[in-house]
């Protein structure tokens, strides 16, 4: 017997179907969201992503910040936005939101010489604040973000599925049309018979130390993070991470040195421990050159906000045109017949 009108009418809501939210739409909604999070125009989006599972969700996106920024008060302000309108959007529980900085972008609206909210001018931390640390939140440590390794992946991937195919392919035709099988497999077949591990003949022990160190290789990629160009930044608060590129502090280290007097040429080395840096003086003291360029070089260190600053090695070496300066002249005290003489320190 079939229900009413009157009693599917009085059925709840609830048990009159389910309402799904494609990730798609999820996707958009976060990239609308974030370029609403700061001023009209500031925040750039290059891509988004979602992940829909159940009334829960996961978004992600890729944004370009206004220069100058504080890039983790920026990242966390996006990140909020994103996840609270998302959710409220959507009706979904978003249990995670990833910001990924991929360029600064130079703003001519920004006044210049005026330090952001919250924060101590030139690049200072406010007192009774540790540098790194948000206003009464104490940061994670913080660490290289994990690699996807898509390429080593990838090819790895492709290579053994097309092996796998090639022998699916010759097994599935001597079963099922009842062809013979290849020359090839046969062949193979044959020769690995003669030539195992066991054998004691020197290519199958080479293909067991290949197979051992393609497993090695496997695992390092596994359980390594990877990203060795990437500086982790100290974060603000929780949640939060940046990663600066060694590139990106070489050319700052190279550019802060260059704007030295007397300094011709530079040459910066960034790695994951330690930095180097390079100069020649083209005229000048060489002592108060090596001093000027250290702590050129630590000041621009330390305004990178890095998590761990590398060690600093400076070199300063004269170039084959500088010449030592010239000792200062002494006076001396005027002679009895009115003359005066001056006398040249050795």
């Amino acid at each position: 017997m079939s229900a009413t009108p009157a009693e599917r009418g009085a059925t709840a809501a609830a048990e009159r179907g389910t309402t799904t939210v494609a990730e798609r739409a999820v996707r958009r909604i976060a990239e609308r969201a974030a370029t609403e999070a700061l001023a009209p125009g500031e925040v750039q989006v290059h891509r988004g992503s979602a992940v829909v599972r159940g009334r829960r969700a996961g978004v992600g996106v890729a944004v370009t910040l206004p220069y100058p920024a504080v890039l983790d008060e920026a990242g966390e302000r996006v990140r909020s936005h994103v996840a609270d309108r998302t959710a409220r959007l959507t009706g979904l529980a978003v249990s995670s939101t990833g910001v990924q900085v991929r360029e600064l972008r130079v703003s001519v609206a920004t006044p210049e010489g005026r330090a952001p909210e919250g924060r101590a001018p030139e690049g200072r931390a406010p007192e009774g604040r540790a540098p790194g640390s948000a206003y009464g939140v104490r940061a994670r440590r913080p660490w290289r973000p994990w690699s996807e390794r898509r390429v080593p992946v990838g090819a790895l991937a492709f290579a053994c599925a097309a092996l796998c195919a090639l022998f699916l392919y010759d097994v599935v035709s001597v079963h099922a049309a009842g062809r013979p099988p290849a020359r090839w497999r046969g062949r193979l077949m044959e020769w690995l018979t003669t030539h195992g591990p066991d054998s004691g003949a020197w290519p199958g022990a080479a293909m067991a130390a290949a197979v051992f160190l393609v497993g090695v290789w496997l695992l390092v990629p596994a359980l390594t993070p990877g990203r060795r160009r990437g500086l982790p930044m100290a974060g603000a608060s929780v949640g939060v991470r940046a990663v600066l590129d060694r590139h990106a502090v070489a050319m700052l280290l190279r550019d802060a040195v260059t704007e030295l007097p007397g300094i011709t040429r530079v040459r910066v080395g960034v790695g994951r421990r330690g930095a180097w840096v390079r100069a020649g003086l083209e005229f000048g003291d060489l002592d108060s050159a090596r001093r000027a360029v250290a702590g050129t070089s630590e000041e621009t260190l330390a305004a990178c906000g890095l998590a761990r600053p590398p060690r600093l090695r400076v070199r300063v070496r004269a170039e084959p045109a500088w010449s030592a300066p010239a000792p200062p002249e002494a006076d001396v005290p005027p002679a009895a017949d009115g003359s005066t003489r001056r006398s040249t320190l050795p």
